[in-house]
């Protein structure tokens, strides 16, 4: 699909279907589109009154125009209320224009929308994403795929201008987000710690990146005695992933960011019961899937920051060499845990992973994970909860969430709730009481980060969809690939 922006008129475009934004309750046709309502036989103004198209956010109509006509079809999207128009609306849009079009067949398509902010550059960027996720389908597991119908060809961006670079870097940043979706999305027999790790090989050798596989012998002489802790059950060996991006000029800044990666999480001897989900777990490495896909994009869009993406991936089985409740571990810090819950596995993993960041003397660390219920329950599926030691590091991010069109929410690092997690024999344990839930799991991370920035991102809820929302469809949604990049470009 060539998707490219130009400055043609939509007076003027010619093929298979224009499709039009209209803002709410602002529907009356006028200046260009009454000309063009005229050209079209009056095809627009009765569309309009026949599916009674009130412009709302979400909404659309379409419909065939007139034998003889230079465009075959007409599909209108709604924008919402004007003031509250941003990228992720044209996001949304530029996804609802494409399902359409997908479903009616469109091979060429024009599309023309307002230009947010006097940007056409981030404009056309946004729309080409939705575009691009909206249309990602995984057939991958399906012995007939289902996709059969005529493939869109070609998309042209009206009234953009030139923004090639613009589109590039959305396609990167789409790639990175489609390779997340199906890392997430795969099962468990599928996606494992060795091939978390050929994936991460294979984005090192197709863009250039150095890659560190730590096997487990290298990480008992490193004392990772959380990660492995976790590890010992798996008959998987675990793999602890270091791939680096690294600018051919100097850096401006050096990042880490650290995902988690169970590859399938049972529960360990605290077995997750019938109804508690347990056929889900093959998401619990939503963390790593992200990190993975952050650096596939950040590999090809080169921005002058060193990233280090990093992640301990093994899966939480049950053995006879199972971890058992009670034992304590002893992390790579020196720090001890008593595991009192084999089912709070993640923060023992990322435990060690955070100290090894540290150790590389970057200016922040960004750790992501799928690692507690309590967030979905506080802040729902759309969600993910930040959490930071730094509010520069919290201001960037949040900056970052925005212009990628994904939703966190900074939650209190209260201190005095570590109190929960305070054993007698041990310098901690790895849960607390079930209130705050989240927030002592934040506490727990906190005591592997020394000195350097750092923040927390508990992506639970919105790492999976369970119906098509925006340009997410039905399944894994690639998050927080979007927002994890952003950050890293913004001071780029």
């Amino acid at each position: 699909m060539d998707i490219r922006a130009t400055d043609t008129p939509r007076l003027e475009w010619t093929g298979d279907a224009l499709a039009v934004g209209l803002f709410e309750e602002a529907t009356t046709l006028t200046d260009d589109l009454a000309q063009l309502d005229e050209k079209l036989g009056g095809t627009l103004k009765e569309l309009i009154e026949e599916t009674e198209f009130k412009g709302s956010a979400g909404s659309s109509a379409v419909t065939r125009v007139g034998a003889g006509s230079s465009i075959r079809k007409i599909i209108l999207v709604g924008l919402g209320k004007p003031d509250a128009l941003n990228l992720d609306s044209l996001r949304r849009a530029g996804a609802a224009i494409a399902r359409t079009a997908k479903q009616h067949k469109i091979k060429t398509l024009g599309i023309s929308l307002p230009v947010v902010k006097d940007d056409p550059a981030a404009t056309a960027q946004a729309i080409t994403e939705g575009i691009v996720l909206a249309l990602h389908q995984d057939n991958r597991f399906k012995s007939e795929p289902e996709d059969k119908g005529a493939k869109l060809e070609q998309v042209e961006l009206l009234g953009l201008g030139n923004q090639e670079a613009a589109i590039s870097r959305a396609h990167a940043i789409g790639s990175g987000v489609i390779l997340a979706r199906e890392l997430v999305a795969a099962p468990a027999n599928v996606v494992t710690p060795i091939s978390l790790a050929e994936t991460a090989e294979a984005i090192a050798s197709e863009y250039g990146l150095s890659l560190e596989v730590l096997e487990r012998e290298d990480c008992e002489k490193l004392g990772m005695g959380a990660f492995l802790g976790v590890a010992q059950a798996s008959e998987m060996p675990p793999k602890f992933i270091h791939l680096t991006y690294k600018p051919q000029g100097t850096a401006k800044r050096k990042l880490a960011i650290v995902g988690k990666g169970l590859t399938f999480d049972s529960g360990g001897l605290n077995i997750k019961g019938a109804g508690s989900g347990i056929e889900t777990m093959k998401m619990d490495m939503g963390g790593a899937a992200a990190t993975l896909g952050a650096a596939k994009a950040i590999a090809q869009l080169k921005p002058d920051v060193e990233v280090h993406f990093i992640s301990a991936a093994t899966e939480n089985m049950i053995s006879g060499t199972a971890m058992h409740p009670g034992d304590i571990l002893t992390a790579s810090n020196g720090k001890t845990i008593e595991v009192n819950n084999t089912d709070a596995e993640g923060r023992l993993t990322l435990a060690d992973a955070l100290v090894f960041a540290e150790k590389l003397g970057v200016d922040a660390i960004v750790d992501l994970a799928t690692l507690t219920g309590a967030c979905i329950i506080a802040l729902g599926n759309d969600i993910a909860g930040l959490w930071a030691t730094d509010d520069t590091v919290a201001s960037q991010l949040k900056a970052a969430a925005e212009q990628a069109g994904e939703k966190f929410w900074q939650m209190p690092m209260e201190d005095k709730y570590f109190d929960g997690l305070k054993s007698p024999i041990a310098d901690m344990k790895n849960t607390g009481p079930r209130a705050g839930g989240s927030i002592t799991a934040a506490l727990f991370l906190k005591q592997f980060v020394k000195e350097t920035p750092w923040a927390h991102l508990d992506v639970a809820g919105p790492v999976w969809a369970d119906k098509e929302d925006g340009c997410n469809n039905a399944g894994a949604t690639g998050f927080p690939v979007r927002t994890l990049v952003s950050w890293v470009l913004s001071d780029a």
